[in-house]
């Protein structure tokens, strides 16, 4: 008698992220020393960012502005009354041996963070995830590791302080995450936000946007959280999403092989696509939090408030939906559109101007797009203004024009800007819409062409296209596409 093979346990993953956002601000959190990224090492320091015996912090407003606006784009409510905190750690990069944080009363709680997953049949997926708090700190400075050693490493390291004291905020969503997929959408539409409200620019590269991830397995339909791993040193959302996935592999192959899950902080190796121990994680009781001294209690007037609230512009989670409705867009256009406000802005005034929505998104999507990837250029530093756009579709939709002569101007309205109609005009390049000027020029085509025409009606079908090209080069580019379809179908075939 065979005995069935017990049921293979399933598992999932639990993950939440720890996002740090460095804030945009021209000066640090609680001193006047600049902000700005790119400065040779220890210039942009002060006695107070060097935590100098009897220096008093003031907290910057910009900062308190900034977060606050965060707060509310992430629909978390914000605190009536929060505070500074002390948090102590020991790190050659921290010039005071601690940070002043946030801890028992962040300036937000309570919020939630809409992302959105395409399914195999390229349909939006919506889901909310958590956001359990926003606060307030400072950043440490850097550690720059030189020298070679075979056996130790880095032989020396060097610290610039330029870093510390750049104010930062710190998101912490709640465990709702189950993959490493939707925990780089949901890193991403953190960083989509950070950027339309102006805040933040978000760089990975540049360390203004990192994120810690703590996950967790548990089997299906158990209640309890399993032992949690935090990871750090993901430079990418690629990245994230990779390392996520090894380490509930990991996991996953520790549980059924009965070996202990440690409750610890775990490096990603990009090298090696792994995640490697680097310490024991820390409780908050080691890092022995309490009120800050030397900064006072913080308290938002309600007018206040409602004032930084009405200044908030339309989110990409709010215009996904309204560009899919309003424009007649596929779910993955909206995406696309709506991924940089600048461009989201660029296109809804190109349709404003009576731009077809759906011409306007893949000229923005296709053509130019390329071009300011080549060029690294922003959208706002074009030539090529949102009327003239809405004036190329308008010629394409009038038959004026082919979508070929578009593509054909579109360099000189990328770099020279100016009006579509009017280098049209210019260089003659309307299109060819009567049938008796193309007919002459297939006729022209047909007969420079036996060996073609005798190789089609043989059965070679597919030299239908050589034969519009022949047309097109014969009118210059400027035959009606359609037409010339139609009328060489009809020639040939007859």
């Amino acid at each position: 008698m065979t005995t069935a093979a017990p049921a293979k346990t399933q598992y999932e993953a639990v993950i939440g992220l720890e996002t740090h956002c460095q804030l945009s601000t021209e000066t640090k959190i609680f001193s006047d020393s600049s902000a700005k990224f790119t400065a040779e090492p220890n210039t942009h320091i002060d006695p107070i960012c060097m935590g100098m015996p009897g220096v008093l912090p003031v907290l910057n407003q910009k900062v308190l502005e900034y977060a606050v606006k965060a707060g509310l784009a992430l629909n978390c409510q914000i605190a009536p009354y929060s505070k500074f905190d002390r948090k102590q750690y020991f790190y050659p990069d921290l010039p005071k041996n601690y940070q002043i944080s946030q801890f028992d009363l962040p300036i937000a709680e309570h919020g939630w963070v809409e992302i959105e997953l395409l399914d195999a049949d390229g349909n939006p997926v919506r889901k909310r995830i958590g956001v359990t708090r926003l606060h307030m700190e400072e950043d440490a400075g850097k550690l720059v590791h030189g020298g070679s050693d075979r056996l130790s490493g880095s032989t020396y390291s060097l610290v610039d302080y330029n870093r510390a004291g750049v104010p930062l905020v710190e998101i912490v969503s709640e465990p709702d995450l189950r993959s490493g997929q939707e925990a780089a959408e949901y890193a991403q539409e953190v960083r989509r936000i950070m950027r339309y409200l102006g805040v933040s620019d978000g760089n990975m590269q540049e360390g203004s946007l990192r994120c810690d991830v703590n996950i967790s397995v548990r089997p299906i339909g158990q209640k309890e959280f399993g032992t949690k791993v935090e990871i750090k040193n993901m430079n990418s959302f690629n990245a994230i999403q990779r390392a996520i996935d090894h380490e509930i592999e990991r996991q996953i192959h520790a549980i059924e092989t009965g070996e202990r899950i440690l409750q610890e902080t775990r490096l990603w190796e990009e090298g090696t696509q792994r995640t490697i121990s680097m310490r024991i994680k820390e409780g908050s009781s080691d890092y022995r939090y309490f009120p800050e001294p030397d900064l006072g209690p913080i308290e938002v007037p309600s007018e206040q408030l409602e004032q930084w609230r009405s200044e908030l512009p339309e989110l990409p989670y709010q215009k996904r939906p309204r560009y899919e409705t309003n424009f007649g867009l596929s779910a993955y256009d909206a995406r696309v559109l709506t991924d940089d406000r600048d461009i989201a802005e660029y296109f809804e005034a190109a349709v404003a101007a009576k731009a077809n929505p759906k011409q306007a998104a893949n000229w923005i999507m296709g053509d130019i797009s390329a071009y300011l990837n080549n060029e690294r250029k922003s959208i706002k530093e074009i030539p090529l203004t949102p009327i003239a756009l809405a004036e190329l579709t308008a010629l394409i939709d009038a038959n004026t024009i082919s979508n070929k002569i578009g593509k054909d101007i579109l360099p000189e309205l990328l770099t020279k800007g100016g009006s579509p109609n009017e280098i049209v005009e210019r260089e003659g390049l309307v299109q060819i819409s009567d049938s008796g000027a193309i007919e002459a020029a297939i006729e022209a085509v047909i007969a420079a062409n036996p060996k073609e025409l005798e190789q089609y009606r043989g059965g070679k079908t597919k030299l239908l296209g050589f034969f519009v090209g022949q047309v097109m080069k014969q009118t210059g580019g400027r035959a009606d596409p359609k037409m010339t379809n139609q009328l060489l179908a009809k020639k040939l075939n007859g």
